[in-house]
């Protein structure tokens, strides 16, 4: 595994080591931005931090990071469609 060296603001470095183990928080907050900024997909940021990628949507969901990202346009085309599905 690749190593990266940061330096880090005491008091930030304290506010992680309250969070647990610093490496594993700051490994979860980089993947958790990649994946909020669609760079890699829920799969592969679950492989990352070693969980299934259901665990992953429901860890990710719980810090309010959606699974779905639609535009209001994107949803109300969505909805449109299913309703035009309900109808046959």
């Amino acid at each position: 595994m690749a190593e990266l060296k940061l330096d880090l603001p005491p008091d930030l470095l304290e506010v992680l080591k309250s969070l647990g183990d610093p490496q594993q928080t700051i490994k979860e907050c980089v993947v958790l931005e990649l994946y909020r900024r669609g760079e890699i997909s829920s799969g592969k940021a679950a492989e990352l931090l070693g969980m299934s990628r259901l665990e992953f949507i429901q860890y990710s969901g719980r810090l309010g990071i959606p699974f779905f990202r639609y535009s209001p346009e994107e949803l109300e085309a969505e909805l449109r469609d299913l309703e035009g599905l309900s109808k046959k």
